[in-house]
């Protein structure tokens, strides 16, 4: 075994963007009527608080948690109290105070929308095993039915010429639109607000339940969810689930990958004379004659070391390299991370 060291110019760092389907099976879109539930998961108590959704049946093999929905309400309603027990406290406060401090960084900021506070939000939040590093901007393409009214809602990022921040990373307004952009001439009045934030860095989508319940001439699907007492968070998470099954989910997920290039340079006059102690006789003499003026060596490893000589990486080539003073070698290592 023999030793180099590399030098400055011999490392090179890149970083690229990996972006890929959000999906289960490379899938961008799920479309509509291929969303599912578990009747384990939504008929139990965590049902109360959200609902995980599928892409097929999830009784069969494949079948993966895509994303889960949620509804939350300021002051509770929409959902019972918890086992009677705090007053006020019920799932859908829990659910809107839980992500109110994940996204705003505090538990007394409310959701606001342009100009509007409403009482009820639907959340949808992303598994984080399909959005990765964080979600690509414009590539949120999302389509509600309500009865005969439907909706398409996108990001605004291809429209902003300035990024907004909040605790949990960037913020996008939802308009209606598609691939990062609104359509011409369309979107809410300024009394209705946006129709929700999109926050890619924490894989959540934040929707404005106020602009759903509008009528379509106010730009909404009239999603008549229901604000009362009594009833259980299941009717307002079941019709959130109806509207999104009867249209469809696009989303792609974006992975920065960085990498180290390593470029081990071999010139002619190195690394010819193996290192086998076997070809070195007793009394300190090369066995072979031949070896003394045209030996041959093979590369097929190269190791990566420190300056305390400790091994950090290895590198094995595709096949044993002929090596002597007639040839030189370049030797490309990639190290992702």
């Amino acid at each position: 075994m023999s030793f180099k060291r590399l030098d400055p110019e011999d490392i090179s760092i890149s970083a690229e963007s990996i972006v890929q389907p959000a999906w289960t099976g490379q899938q961008v879109t799920l479309a509509a009527n291929s969303f599912y539930t578990s009747s384990n998961q939504v008929n139990v108590g965590a049902g109360t608080y959200y609902y995980n959704i599928y892409q097929q049946d999830p009784t069969t093999a494949g079948a993966e948690v895509q994303f889960s929905i949620a509804f939350g309400n300021i002051q509770g309603s929409g959902s019972q109290p918890i086992n009677n027990l705090v007053s006020g406290s019920t799932p859908s406060s829990v659910v809107y105070g839980q992500y109110r401090t994940l996204v705003n960084g505090d538990e007394n900021t409310n959701f606001i929308f342009g100009n509007t506070t409403p009482n009820t939000v639907f959340i949808i939040s992303t598994n984080r095993s399909r959005y990765k590093e964080k979600l690509l901007p414009g590539s949120f393409n999302l389509t509600l039915t309500s009865g005969s009214n439907t909706i398409n809602l996108t990001d605004n990022s291809k429209s902003v010429t300035t990024i907004s921040y909040v605790d949990s990373g960037r913020i996008f307004d939802i308009v209606s639109g598609s691939n990062g952009l609104p359509y011409s001439g369309s979107g809410f009045t300024p009394n209705s607000g946006s129709y929700g934030k999109f926050l890619p860095d924490v894989g959540t989508i934040i929707l404005n339940g106020q602009a759903l319940k509008a009528l379509p001439a106010g730009g909404g699907i009239n999603l008549q969810y229901t604000e009362a007492s009594g009833v259980t968070s299941q009717t307002n998470l079941q019709l959130f689930y109806n509207a999104i099954n009867a249209g469809s989910f696009g989303l792609q997920s974006e992975e920065t990958v960085t990498s180290d290039y390593v470029f081990v340079r071999v010139r002619n006059s190195e690394f010819n004379y193996s290192t086998n102690p076997s070809i070195i006789s007793g009394s300190g003499q090369l066995r072979y004659d031949v070896l003394v003026n045209t030996p041959q060596a093979y590369i097929t490893t190269v190791g990566l070391y420190n300056d305390n000589n400790d091994l950090l990486g290895v590198a094995k080539l595709s096949k044993p390299l002929l090596k002597d003073f007639t040839k030189e070698a370049l030797v490309r290592i990639k190290l992702d991370y």
